[in-house]
């Protein structure tokens, strides 16, 4: 069996079924199944034949085409393609090549203007970068050539349909009992903590989890770039999404404009998912006045590369002087959890550490977490081990 059979059902279908008006998706199945079995009988095909045919043609019309079976699959977490002929995935964190393709490069460019489309965005020529999400809450990422030079590209990244919890984590073995209580404790007691890690370290998961402990009288709004937060333990929640320009350049809402509009908004904590600019200045200064216990992310490969990059970002948003940006910084972040992504493709929480203020210009950092081997009855492995030290601002 061969594409081929998709292409000729898909056309058959077209000329019996008026798809200018509204098509039922019983409908529109049915008449998939007439067809299949129809051919089945000349072409002898087995039940499972005719049953990843009638899957397949289906998502042609309603789904995401040949890489909706993927999106479906609760084991995948990433789905990348990088052409109309060249697809990856990730599942259970081992990366594998999809054996089918897209049937052609424009039939993949309409799969990306509907996702796009959904969430009031636009993809081209002349804006050909852009975020956006499936109705599940997945996001998308889509490179549009001439950036993208084998043809259009885009990036699924999956979230579990019942977000994890704590004790999920801890079974994975991304953190101990001990690391995950002193995290919920910090949440709590309404510290600002920091999430840092590389690509696909899990730094947004981990804020979900976080966000839970959260008590749920008090008043969250959350600012991201895609939405992609899951905030289901919290009543009182206002998301906020960025939006990008228009094809005349204007109508853009950025990160920056959408953590001053919080403040007016009376938040008990602001929750930005990931800062990347000039934004992480605004997000400071709503951290030093008034709106403890917020969260927030970014990228980075230790936490001193973290504080390096969040002074970078926010040198971008005004000309301060280093020794002022450093007290502010000190001043609005209490704890900075690192994630890393180890060999064996697992994600670890590998650093807890409190930022405990300056001395002689620099940061004074206090670990109070690190990653340690430790020897067990079956030999050696990787855990979360408290360090000894005891925080430094209890206030």
């Amino acid at each position: 069996m061969t594409e081929d059979w998709i292409g000729k059902i898909r056309d058959e279908i077209r000329l019996s079924i008026n798809f200018a008006e509204h098509v039922q998706e019983d409908e529109l199945m049915e008449e998939i199944e007439r067809l299949v079995f129809a051919y089945a009988r000349e072409q002898r095909w087995t039940a499972e034949e005719r049953l990843w045919l009638v899957r397949r043609t289906f998502h042609t019309f309603r789904g995401l085409d040949v890489i909706q079976d993927l999106v479906d699959n609760p084991r995948v977490t990433e789905v990348m393609v990088n052409s109309h002929e060249e697809i990856f995935f990730e599942e259970d964190g081992v990366m594998h090549q999809y054996p089918y393709c897209f049937e052609s490069k424009e039939r993949l460019e309409d799969i990306i203007q509907g996702i796009v489309s959904k969430v009031n965005r636009t993809v081209n020529e002349s804006s050909p970068i852009v975020d956006a999400r499936l109705p599940d809450g997945s996001r998308v990422h889509v490179v549009m050539p001439p950036v993208a030079l084998k043809g259009p590209s885009l990036t699924i990244r999956k979230f579990p349909e019942h977000p994890l919890t704590m004790n999920d984590l801890i079974a994975k073995g991304a953190i101990t009992e001990e690391g995950a209580l002193f995290l919920q404790q910090a949440v709590v007691s309404k510290r600002n903590i920091f999430v840092s890690g590389g690509t696909g370290s899990g730094k947004t998961t981990l804020l979900n989890v976080l966000a839970q402990s959260i008590p749920e009288q008090e008043r969250v709004v959350t600012i991201e770039d895609s939405a992609e937060l899951q905030l289901r333990t919290v009543r009182n929640v206002v998301s906020l999404e960025t939006r990008t320009p228009n094809t005349e350049g204007k109508g853009e809402i950025t990160i920056r404009q959408l953590i001053r509009a919080s403040l007016r908004m009376r938040p008990n904590r602001i929750i930005v998912g990931e800062v990347r600019g000039a934004e992480a200045l605004d997000m400071l200064q709503a951290m030093n006045t008034g709106h403890e216990g917020s969260l927030s992310t970014g990228h980075a490969n230790s936490v001193k590369d973290m504080l390096s990059r969040l002074e970078t970002m926010a040198l971008g948003g005004a000309e301060l002087p280093l020794e002022v940006l450093r007290n502010q910084i000190a001043s609005a972040l209490h704890i900075i959890v690192h994630l890393a992504r180890r060999s064996d493709y697992s994600r670890k929480v590998i650093e807890i550490t409190e930022i405990a203020g300056i001395r002689n210009g620099e940061y004074e950092l206090n670990p109070l977490f690190r990653l340690a081997d430790i020897e067990f009855e079956h030999g050696r492995k990787e855990s979360l081990q408290p360090t000894g030290n005891r925080e430094i601002r209890t206030d």
